[in-house]
């Protein structure tokens, strides 16, 4: 009975002893997880103005030319009409609507393009004559524009769109020569015809590809078909009355250009969710 009762009281004594020295060591020491801040990354805005310029170039094309014949008493079609290339340059102003559409307002001038013609009949050395027949074009198109941005990749954005307008066409003095058919030497004077000027209905349709060079600018290549209405081309000898006509001139133009936003760039916060880290426990 003696021996129970000193087993009991040494395994009495041992608790308290290993109590006492728990309430010596310290508390555990819990660290706060770590986080990555949100990181500020400048963006395009979604909308504002914005300043444009193009340069480009055009293979033009013309429809029927004709002329009036006075033996006949009508208008009748040049045997041959060609108009040569032409270089185009211009600038306007838009804005930026969301990130699908933009609009703007273009002024683009179109060098002079070189035509050249000829035309048969009797002139004043031989009844059988072939005439050569040379002048120039140039204009300025004043468009309204919508473009529509089909699809972004990265940097990249395809985009397809419609103008508006017209044109200011000015066609130079046109200088006729015309010589014996099969006899090139026996020709007429060169007699010369005042060019018309005025303006004519135009549309175009584009498509192209944008890159953001950065947040406000943005470099441009694309294609437009521009079609310009007919009308008058040179005026009779000696009259203010119009002698030749033509039909609409359409233009296939491979462009480059630059577009810069007038309201800068946006700051939009990104942010990134990091990998969950555990806290470490110390006792």
């Amino acid at each position: 009975m003696r021996k129970i009762v000193l087993a009991g009281a040494a395994m009495l004594l041992a608790g308290a002893g290993w109590a006492g020295a728990a309430d010596v060591l310290p508390p555990p020491v819990y660290e706060a997880p770590i986080y990555d801040p949100p990181v500020a990354q400048p963006v395009a805005a979604a909308g504002g103005w914005y300043l444009r310029g193009d340069a480009g170039y055009s293979w033009n094309k013309m429809k029927r030319v004709d002329f009036f014949q006075g033996d006949l008493n009508t208008y009748v079609p040049f045997t041959t009409a060609k108009l040569r290339s032409s270089y185009s340059v211009g600038g306007g102003v838009g804005y930026q609507i969301n990130h699908k559409l933009r609009s703007d307002v273009t002024l683009d001038y179109f060098s002079q393009a070189d035509f050249r013609g000829s035309t048969t009949g009797s002139c004043g050395v031989a009844p059988a004559c072939t005439s050569t027949d040379l002048t120039s074009v140039s204009g300025l198109s004043l468009l309204a524009n919508a473009y529509v941005d089909l699809y972004k990749a990265g940097r990249f954005t395809f985009y397809a769109g419609g103008g508006l307008g017209g044109t200011r066409v000015k066609w130079d003095d046109l200088s006729n020569t015309s010589c014996e058919t099969g006899n090139s030497a026996n020709c007429d004077g060169t007699e010369f015809h005042g060019g018309a000027a005025g303006w004519r209905f135009t549309y175009a349709l584009m498509a192209g590809a944008s890159v953001d060079v950065t947040c406000s600018l943005k470099a441009d290549v694309g294609y437009r078909y521009r079609n310009i209405g007919g009308g008058a081309m040179f005026k009779a000898l000696n009259s203010n009355g119009y002698q030749g006509s033509h039909g609409s001139i359409s233009s296939h133009e491979v462009r480059g250009g630059l577009r810069y936003s007038l309201g800068g760039c946006a700051q939009e916060e990104v942010y990134i969710e990091p990998a969950p880290i555990m806290p470490a426990v110390y006792k």
